[in-house]
């Protein structure tokens, strides 16, 4: 997620306005992507003229330039310094077939200056350049502002908004599952549609919890990988009172994911827990689950998949850590508050204090010693982006919702890992999740993304996301 980003751009021209304006149109945008930390992929002034977009020979070019460079590229920036070629523009795009977002962009004009030799007209060239855009079907973004400087605060915005789109795009569409474990016969609420995943270029790669213990039970204490996980975990935690064989069959537990997930190439997990883990293993996975969750590596329980791509959503866009966590209770008789809760595997991110304890739920079934490694703690005050997606069978598409709020510093009494979310207008929210069917689980990441990730969802991934604003 953390890696340099780089952008394919397209400079618009066309020849009966100022072109001029495409030459220093195009060392702008060079000049603010590269500032902001991104690396540019666009023509030379030595390919084409100015090294903008006008004529077919010129859109061949960009699209084999940016064929070239299909592995880098995330996304692309079509500028209008001028009005710009509409055809050059559509054709340089539809040659190319990145299908990676496309963030359209327009120069304004200065209301005191608009002869003939400097205005841009770039404020009509962007309606027929996004009609047809529309007529080959190339789905675009656009700037919050009809037209915006590039050295504007609203560009700069719109920009960091962009890569977080492009980030949420790419990441999902290589993205690989591994499901540990089978789903609990008591939780019909994250049953899903494999097949629908593939469609969206998200693939789910399962493996049996019989294999994770055989491949435990073959590990020694005294393993370097399992050594080294021991030594994370502390680091990782406070682990005053917890037994060092329940922290050792942790490590393990965490040694034998992370060589699965490396060998495989897998980018997220869900987890089987309730009650095989802890009835035929003696620890909860939590810690192991919370360590990756940190990392940027998602992981949810009860083999929710389409919670943790829920989370990996989310925290492509931030590249903050996520949760998944339960819509679980009142609190008091606040219409737009509620109780957010898990047992839990809550990533340390987003904790006042963390420490390691023991499920106090399953412990009454399976006893106090089998049920050690929660994380557990308050969530802290923080704004938050919740994120729910589904597979719809019956209507042969992926669907969710999305919206924003924020974690509180209300007191709260409870066990586990809790917080207090306050939303406004919740009890809409919480009828359309009702009569919508979805789960009670619900990502959760500290960081206001839902703009980005609702139109990465909604416009490229070609999913049925409500936004609850």
């Amino acid at each position: 997620m953390q890696r340099k980003m780089t952008f394919g751009v397209i400079v618009g021209n066309r020849g009966f306005f100022p072109d001029h304006l495409a030459k220093t149109g195009r060392e702008d945008i060079i000049r603010v992507l590269e500032a902001a930390g991104y690396g540019v992929v666009v023509l030379s002034p030595e390919e084409s003229k100015y090294g903008a977009v006008e004529t077919r020979a010129e859109s061949r070019k960009c699209a084999s330039l940016f064929k070239l460079h299909r592995e880098e590229i995330d996304g692309i920036i079509v500028t209008l310094p001028n009005f710009g070629e509409e055809r050059g523009l559509v054709e340089a795009l539809n040659l190319a077939d990145l299908r990676v977002p496309v963030l359209i962009q327009a120069t304004p004009d200065r209301a005191d200056n608009m002869t003939i030799a400097v205005r841009r007209d770039s404020f009509c060239g962007k309606m027929s350049a996004c009609n047809n855009l529309q007529q080959y079907k190339i789905p675009y973004s656009l700037t919050t502002l009809h037209t915006e400087s590039l050295d504007s605060p609203e560009f700069a915005q719109d920009l960091t908004d962009f890569a977080a789109v492009c980030r949420v795009v790419k990441g999902l569409r290589r993205c690989r599952v591994g499901a540990i474990g089978a789903r609990p016969t008591a939780f019909n609420t994250v049953r899903y549609s494999e097949k629908l995943f593939e469609g969206s270029g998200i693939d789910i790669d399962p493996i049996d919890l019989s294999e994770i213990f055989g491949r435990i039970n073959r590990l020694k204490d005294e393993d370097p990988a399992v050594v080294a996980k021991l030594a994370q975990i502390h680091e990782y935690v406070s682990t005053a009172g917890i037994s060092a064989d329940a922290l050792v069959k942790m490590a393990k537990l965490g040694a034998v994911i992370d060589g699965w997930m490396t060998d495989n190439e897998i980018t997220v997990t869900a987890i089987q827990c309730w009650t095989s883990m802890e009835e035929y293993f003696g620890v909860v996975p939590c810690t192991i689950m919370s360590m990756m969750s940190n990392n940027l590596f998602p992981s949810a329980c009860e083999v929710d998949v389409p919670g943790v791509v829920g989370m990996y959503a989310l925290a492509l866009a931030s590249e903050t850590p996520s949760a998944l966590l339960d819509w679980n209770n009142n609190y008091g008789t606040d219409p737009n508050k509620a109780v957010c809760f898990h047992c839990s595997n809550l990533p340390k991110h987003f904790f006042e204090s963390a420490r390691m304890d023991y499920q106090e739920i399953i412990a009454g079934t399976v006893g106090k010693l089998n049920t050690f490694g929660t994380i557990v703690g308050k969530v802290k005050a923080s704004p938050m982006t919740y994120l729910r997606v589904s597979t719809t069978d019956s209507k042969g598409k992926i669907s969710g919702y999305i919206g924003e709020g924020n974690f509180t510093d209300d007191p709260l009494e409870t066990f586990g890992g809790a917080g207090v979310v306050e939303i406004p207008n919740l009890q809409t929210l919480l009828r359309y999740i009702c009569e919508n069917g979805f789960e009670h689980h619900v990502a959760a990441n500290m960081a206001r993304v839902a703009p980005a990730v609702h139109e990465a969802l909604t416009k490229y991934m070609g999913w049925d996301i409500h936004w609850h604003r």
